[in-house]
């Protein structure tokens, strides 16, 4: 078997109708007579594979040998040809000129196939030569349907964490939005009235404290 590490995509330049009521087998057959005969005169049908409108696959030259679909980069690449594509250009949309079917068939080529080789690359044939084929950007297509990386699954300790540091966060503003309702209470009062409340809070703190103390000694000493 040869060595195998790049897909190249082309298209049959056909128009959308071409062929309508003919099979895909059909259609292949028909393209295998244009690269065998006059004037190229190819041993075989170019294409490694083709795809019709409906979505059907169908082999061409065998995959065991060389294409003929590139010049100069048939060694070493398999050649896909999707039926369609006349009148395209390389900037067009894969969906201008081809349907879902060729759309999922070749996604599910490529997918068995890089499977199978150390495949490296997969490019259109505009990115070889001044062409229009295969009426796409390859490598805009590929990347319309790339997936996303997964973040990795976030630790139990890690939630758990987050949890506490908002739950702080949420007394702490808390705590501080009351010391600004205390403080602005205060602020309401004449001279007296607020000596007299700060005392009697500050006996609160004193006593808070001393009880806080005799807890604290009691659970020193094994009393709990």
């Amino acid at each position: 078997m040869r060595h195998i590490d790049e897909i190249i995509i082309h298209c049959t330049a056909t128009t959308p109708n071409w062929w309508a009521d003919k099979s895909a087998q059909e259609k292949v057959d028909e393209v295998r007579r244009w690269h065998t005969t006059s004037p190229r005169n190819w041993s075989d049908i170019g294409y490694h594979y083709l795809i019709d409108q409906s979505g059907q696959v169908v082999e061409g030259r065998p995959i065991e040998r060389i294409g003929a679909h590139v010049k100069g980069h048939n060694t070493g690449t398999i050649g896909i040809s999707l039926f369609g594509g006349h009148g395209s250009s390389a900037s067009d949309n894969f969906s201008d000129h081809f349907t879902k079917e060729q759309d999922d068939a070749l996604r599910r080529v490529l997918a068995d196939l890089q499977g199978r080789f150390p495949i490296k690359k997969i490019s259109g044939h505009n990115q070889y030569d001044i062409k229009a084929c295969p009426g796409f950007s390859v490598p805009s297509w590929l990347h319309d349907k790339t997936v996303p990386p997964m973040r990795p699954p976030v630790s139990d300790d890690v939630r758990t964490s987050r949890r506490q540091s908002s739950t702080m966060k949420a007394t702490a503003v808390t705590s501080i939005a009351g010391a600004g309702g205390v403080i602005t209470a205060l602020s309401s009062l004449d001279p007296t009235a607020q000596y007299i409340v700060l005392g009697f809070s500050a006996l609160a703190m004193v006593g808070l404290g001393w009880i806080a103390r005799e807890r604290l000694r009691k659970w020193a000493s094994g009393d709990r």
